[in-house]
């Protein structure tokens, strides 16, 4: 019989490892852990996983040594969805896994690197990080015997697909079903999804002061920061700025997060599910803000939006950006003899398959694996003829 560590009864509701829906390729039950322990570890200790030390939140690496990087920004995640999952009697490690795989198949530069890659794809299938994070643990890992990928469970994968087209659910299977139907993951990939955006609006408040897009006399007009700063301003009238600032976004992320647990935990006690697939048969998802935090959430991210994502010295880098990933996917398109042997070879491969779109989409597949320097490094490789290939 397997020791399997507990941290307390799970609810009914709760993805239980003896209810799984397996994984793509059978495999003997783990010893001393459970299914979803043994998807984090795996996770943990991926290619992909260390690659996101080197890939942008919102700004470049080398831009400073404090920013976050996607790797700081999943584990911040997975603190806050954690803390939220023993609340609710939810399955921790699950959660967790969940978090901590959700941007593995980011690019390059954040958000302006998958646009970038979208473009080039647009008449290949297109990309889609959330998509691609799946395609990194169901495919593109490379480290076991006897498959492809990481082979995580059905929940695991269910709750790293947090969004899909709906051309793309149509071929996913059991997987996209939920997509096509309108229904709903497990709890746990619920709670994954909004804590993603509670870690990132409360440290890219943290960011954009560090890097001097923001200040605090600003940010006073948005409500929950206000509250919070009259709060501890007037407990505290000798803070200095910085400890001033990380005791106000300490108090915005437990506000949220209380709120969170409260919010989710009455959905739950009023409508009752008695199964993971209970929950997954809803319409909406069962876990939530209020109404009110909620519409101090968006408050937040709406000024992000305006005073950080759109401040002209993060336009210009996403500007540089955009243009490095473009300019690689097409000297690469169009010469796969250009990459290195390995991804070459795997694009000559893709081609023989499946024409043009194999080609491009093992292009995609490298350029997406990069780290923003190692995309700087190749691009300068490419084009610049001063540079040691």
């Amino acid at each position: 019989m397997n020791d399997v560590p507990a941290t307390g009864p799970l609810a009914p509701y709760a993805a239980h490892d003896e209810q799984s829906r397996g994984r793509r390729h059978p495999e003997p039950k783990p010893e001393f852990r459970g299914e979803f322990q043994r998807d984090r570890d795996r996770i943990i200790h991926c290619n992909a996983f260390r690659r996101l030390v080197y890939k942008t939140q919102v700004f470049v690496n080398h831009e400073g040594d404090l920013y976050r990087t996607r790797i700081t920004h999943s584990i911040e995640v997975a603190q806050i969805a954690r803390s939220v999952a023993l609340a609710l009697q939810l399955n921790e490690s699950l959660t967790e896994a969940i978090c901590l795989a959700h941007d593995l198949g980011h690019t390059p530069f954040g958000h302006a690197g998958q646009d970038a890659l979208n473009e080039c794809m647009r008449e290949y299938g297109g990309f889609e990080h959330n998509l691609q994070s799946l395609r990194v643990v169901d495919e593109l890992e490379e480290r076991y015997a006897a498959f492809r990928g990481l082979n995580l469970t059905f929940e695991c994968r269910e709750g790293i697909l947090k969004h899909c087209s709906l051309r793309n659910a149509r071929e996913l299977g059991e997987l996209g079903e939920r997509f096509i139907k309108r229904r709903q993951p497990g709890l746990e990939a619920q709670i994954a999804n909004l804590a993603d955006e509670i870690a990132y609006n409360n440290h890219d408040v943290d960011d954009g002061l560090r890097a001097q897009l923001l200040d605090v006399a600003a940010l006073r007009e948005v409500r929950m920061f206000r509250r919070q700063y009259d709060a501890v301003v007037a407990h505290y009238p000798e803070l200095s700025e910085r400890r001033l600032v990380h005791e106000i976004i300490r108090r915005m992320i437990n506000h949220l997060v209380v709120d969170f647990i409260r919010t989710t935990q009455a959905q739950l006690t009023e409508v009752k599910p008695r199964s993971i697939e209970e929950v997954r048969l809803r319409a909406k998802p069962l876990a939530m803000l209020s109404d009110a935090c909620q519409e101090e959430h968006l408050e937040l991210k709406t000024f992000l939006r305006e005073h950080v994502y759109r401040h002209y010295k993060v336009l210009r880098m996403t500007s540089k950006a955009r243009r490095v990933l473009q300019e690689l996917f097409k000297a690469f398109f169009d010469d796969v003899n250009l990459m290195p042997s390995e991804h070459r070879d795997i694009a000559l491969q893709a081609e023989s398959a499946h024409g043009a779109a194999g080609r491009a989409r093992a292009v995609a597949d490298y350029i997406a694996g990069m780290t923003d320097r190692y995309a700087i490094l190749e691009h300068r490789r490419v084009f610049e003829p001063g540079e040691r290939t």
